[in-house]
């Protein structure tokens, strides 16, 4: 039963989903039992809410869902997805949709409702199940809910279980079973090759660094490449972080666990792309070969990096992936990351901040953005304050002095990777929800995942 999706069953009990407009008249046609018991119980259709209603047995009859009322009525996938952990287990079956709802999307909010993080204790998953709706595309959904799980599960590992070669291992094993080419480049062999901020980076811990790189498809198809930040363990390096802000760092490397949930999805859809992945995976330490303070890296592309700060290290893993990545002239690169705070102030945990110097893509992806219900907010690449990032030493400063538009500052840092007339967008995310919500637990989640999917389905498929 995965996801607590079924075939039709007999006996499964219904669901109707009503707005506070549509209550009224279907308490008029409502025998009268079922009435007294919704009015005695104060139903009232609120978004979020619902009520188990009787039959004349005493058995459960059917359940209603409280969609809200008027524009602000939940029309969309989370229409559901409240229910899986709060009725009881049984089997349902939607019998009244919110008006112009998307089956498939109603099943996903559903499947994605189901998540638990069992890895260290044996938390129960929900027991409900909805048979599947009609018109729900399974292959689509199931392929989602795979992504998105396998996204939060890395995540929401601690780093003490998940190191560099343990992420590295679960990317080969999503190589593997989609039958794609894979290629780890771990330790000194980075310098070899010529990656040397990845190095830079990784070097101090006894945890090697390493680079993943995994093609599938066929080379003639159109190329899509993701670059994906697999910090594992962020201490801030020499410039140390504060307890509180070293606290969630275990969940740095999510901008490499959507991308590689992304990755799983479009090779298991076998959609009509070359699809290339690069996740550098590291974990920021402190030893005494540590980088420090004003060092100076020469990156993959011969640019020269000054470090102002250690525990601005994601975009230096990151610019030599996205240099590596920017010569094959691919159809469309994408990186993830958390990178910055200064994003999660701006936007703060549930929207990414979208940078990207095309017109036509960014449009594109915020429009799927909105219609996918994943929703990413577009900040500016403004170009004025690239001379923050200017070095006396050097030809760029990893920071910039002034504490103003960080995470702006950081796409721009990137920006002078990536070859001019690439299409490049770069998404900074949390990846975390801070509190539930209906189908997104406390915890990791696999922020814009469902968007980026969507866009390149339609643009490739």
């Amino acid at each position: 039963m995965p996801f607590s999706l079924i075939d039709e069953t007999d006996g499964a009990v219904p669901i109707i989903a009503l707005t506070q407009d549509q209550l009224p008249g279907w308490l008029d046609k409502s025998a009268p039992c079922e009435r007294n018991w919704l009015t005695s119980t104060g139903f009232s259709a609120e978004s979020g809410k619902h009520a188990l209603v009787p039959g004349e047995t005493g058995k459960l009859a059917r359940v209603l869902v409280g969609l809200g009322a008027g524009a602000d009525a939940e029309r969309g996938m989370w229409a559901l997805a409240g229910l899986p952990a709060a009725l009881p287990e049984a089997s349902y079956r939607l019998e009244a949709a919110p008006d112009g709802a998307d089956p498939s999307r109603l099943a996903l909010g559903w499947a994605l409702a189901t998540y638990v993080f069992t890895r260290y204790s044996a938390k129960s998953r929900p027991t409900a199940a909805l048979v599947w709706p009609k018109g729900a595309d399974r292959g689509r959904v199931e392929r989602l809910a795979r992504a998105v799980f396998l996204a939060r599960d890395l995540a929401n590992t601690p780093a003490g279980d998940l190191g560099p070669e343990e992420l590295a291992a679960a990317a080969l094993r999503v190589a593997k079973d989609a039958g794609a080419d894979h290629r780890v480049i771990a330790g000194d062999d980075l310098l070899a090759e010529n990656y040397p901020t990845i190095h830079a980076v990784g070097r101090a811990s006894t945890r090697a660094p390493r680079l993943v790189d995994i093609t599938w498809g066929d080379p003639a198809a159109p190329k899509v490449t993701l670059v994906g930040k697999g910090v594992c363990f962020d201490s801030g390096g020499l410039d140390l972080k504060t307890a509180s802000g070293m606290r969630l760092m275990k969940k740095d490397m999510a901008g490499a666990a959507i991308m590689l949930g992304l990755a799983q999805a479009i090779m298991d859809a076998r959609l009509p792309v070359r699809l290339r992945m690069l996740l550098p995976c590291v974990e920021n330490s402190v030893s005494g070969n540590a980088m420090r303070p004003l060092d100076i890296v020469r990156t993959r592309k011969g640019i020269t990096v000054e470090i102002g700060n250690t525990d601005a290290e994601g975009r230096l893993i990151l610019c030599d992936a996205l240099a590596e990545a920017s010569t094959e002239k691919p159809e469309l690169l994408i990186d993830m990351a958390t990178l910055t705070g200064a994003a999660r102030v701006a936007l703060g945990p549930e929207v990414a901040a979208l940078f990207c110097d095309d017109e036509g893509l960014a449009r594109d992806l915020l429009a799927t953005a909105g219609a996918e219900e994943d929703p990413i907010w577009r900040l500016p690449l403004w170009r004025p304050y690239r001379k923050m990032i200017d070095s006396k030493v050097a030809d760029i400063n990893n920071v910039a002095e002034s504490p103003h538009a960080g995470a702006i500052i950081a796409a721009l840092y990137l920006q002078e990777f990536v070859d001019p007339g690439i299409p490049w967008a770069h998404l900074d995310v949390m990846a975390w929800n801070p509190q539930s919500r209906p189908g997104r637990p406390e915890g990791a989640e696999a922020t814009a995942l469902r968007a980026l999917y969507a866009h390149i389905t339609q643009w490739f498929a």
